[in-house]
């Protein structure tokens, strides 16, 4: 998915940018970059790969060289940035998020204009670069972001830094959250509140789907009003989210602990103790325990002191190994008890049967499966949340395939938690998981908890309803 953090202060304003944009790093794990504005017609910029260590590690030697009171950082799983333009706009910096999914299409027309790409580290056009030539189509910046958030399909997020200051645009529906800080002395914007707590900042105004905001170190300004249409990720609250961040003013912790209370408030079934796959299952199994009325215990955990996230390899063998090395059961804990152990998704189910299996040879009596989320049918078209490039990479898919001779049949008949397909769907992945029972959170569960509309929240994902390009 990706981050981005931006500050503009009164005084040198890199000790923000560098921790602010850190506090990102959960939402990615491929590039890392900032950029100040540094005043004199100069930009100061740095970008580093992140897919074998963090942020701080690998930006901490460059702090020195970012002067200026304004920047902007971004947390990249897809392309290098920032980017860095001189135009008849003036020059700026960019950082993007979410997915552009005419990419083809906008590089043919602006090639075809006698525009160029340059930033081809990757093979292919960067997003970052595309999104900074249509800005410059327009006669000024806030024409030019409209232009590009007009032509963009998908989503894309993101902050301009000029000399004046910085733009920041939320996509068009809003799937991506942009919300502004403040303290005495400077502005930020971030996707993740998280970042703005240990930094002074308190949470100030939330942009809304389509705004475009520009802040400069006496405040903000509204450059264009909020869409009438709101589709924001659920999942960022399922999975993406850091626990005390909120969007739309909603906490990602208590969301994810409705979603546990409310499934152990309603399952019957006889069970010693809640437990986590962690660490985004950790709220979840926290709430279920409550609503079940029985103990949370920490039956797996994670090895925090060299695996406080993983960084995870290409190969698929090597990812189930690191999957594995990162958590070690509680021997004493498992023994012949009956555990519901919480998770946010699943996905390919490979990690979660290998779990499964440890956790019996382990000798747990019995390994109950309790998900936050409904099952995920489709791949996300919207902010690429799964590194999944096919849909039979899906379980779910692989197991339609099976029983319709195509993965994409029926697909209605599989997302309704009602259904008799839906039902030994779930059989299915129980059976092939090798657990002793697996419950899903239904769509309407997961608007609850989440307590905006449905038609305000993107479950695409789930079931195939998102709207718009």
């Amino acid at each position: 998915m990706g981050g981005l953090f931006g500050v503009i202060s009164k005084q040198k304003c890199i000790t923000d940018l560098f921790y602010g944009t850190d506090y990102h790093s959960h939402l990615g794990t491929r590039k890392g970059g900032m950029a100040t504005w540094c005043g004199n017609g100069t930009f100061a910029r740095s970008i580093h790969s992140l897919e074998s260590s963090y942020f701080r590690n690998k930006f901490e030697d460059d702090l020195k060289k970012f002067e200026g009171n304004s920047g902007i950082g971004v947390i990249s799983d897809t392309d290098p940035q920032p980017i860095i333009l001189n135009s008849h706009l003036g020059k700026f910096a960019i950082v993007t998020v979410g997915k552009i999914n005419n990419i083809a299409e906008m590089e043919s027309e602006l090639l075809s204009l006698g525009r160029s790409f340059s930033e081809m580290s990757s093979g292919s056009t960067n997003p970052t670069e595309l999104t900074a030539l249509l800005i410059t189509e327009g006669k000024n910046y806030a024409e030019g972001i409209e232009n590009a958030q007009q032509k963009i399909k998908g989503s894309c997020s993101f902050l301009l830094l000029t000399e004046d200051g910085i733009y920041a645009s939320r996509d068009k529906y809003g799937r991506t959250p942009l919300i502004i800080g403040k303290k005495d002395n400077a502005y930020a914007v971030a996707s993740e509140t998280c970042s703005f707590a240990n930094l002074g900042y308190e949470e100030d105004y939330y942009i809304g789907p389509g705004e475009v905001v520009f802040i400069n170190v006496d405040g903000y300004r509204q450059i264009a009003p909020p869409k009438d249409k709101l589709q924001i990720c659920s999942f960022l609250w399922v999975y993406y989210g850091y626990p005390t961040s909120s969007y739309e003013k909603i906490n990602v912790d208590d969301v994810r602990y409705s979603l546990g209370y409310i499934m152990g408030e309603n399952d019957p079934t006889p069970l010693d103790a809640s437990s986590a796959i962690p660490d985004s299952g950790t709220c979840m199994a926290i709430g279920y325990a409550s609503g079940k009325k029985i103990p949370y215990r920490c039956s797996v955990v994670k090895y925090t002191p060299t695996w406080p996230r993983s960084f995870m390899p290409s190969n698929q063998s090597e990812r189930n190994t690191v999957a594995k090395m990162k958590l070690i059961p509680n021997k004493s804990l498992l023994r012949e008890k009956r555990i519901a152990f919480c998770d946010d998704s699943i996905v390919r189910g490979t990690q979660l049967k290998d779990n499964a299996q440890v956790l019996l040879e382990y000798g747990a009596k019995e390994i109950h499966i309790r998900i936050s989320c409904p099952p995920l049918v489709f791949p996300c078209e919207y902010i690429g949340f799964s590194a999944s490039r096919s849909p039979l990479e899906l379980i779910t898919r692989r197991y339609i395939l099976s029983k319709e001779g195509a993965h994409d049949r029926n697909l209605e008949k599989y997302i309704c938690a009602s259904s008799l397909e839906y039902q030994h769907m779930v059989n299915y992945i129980k059976n092939d998981l090798q657990l002793s029972s697996l419950q899903f959170n239904s769509i309407e569960t997961l608007v609850k908890a989440i307590g905006l509309p449905k038609e305000s929240i993107c479950t695409h994902c789930f079931d195939g309803s998102s709207y718009g390009g």
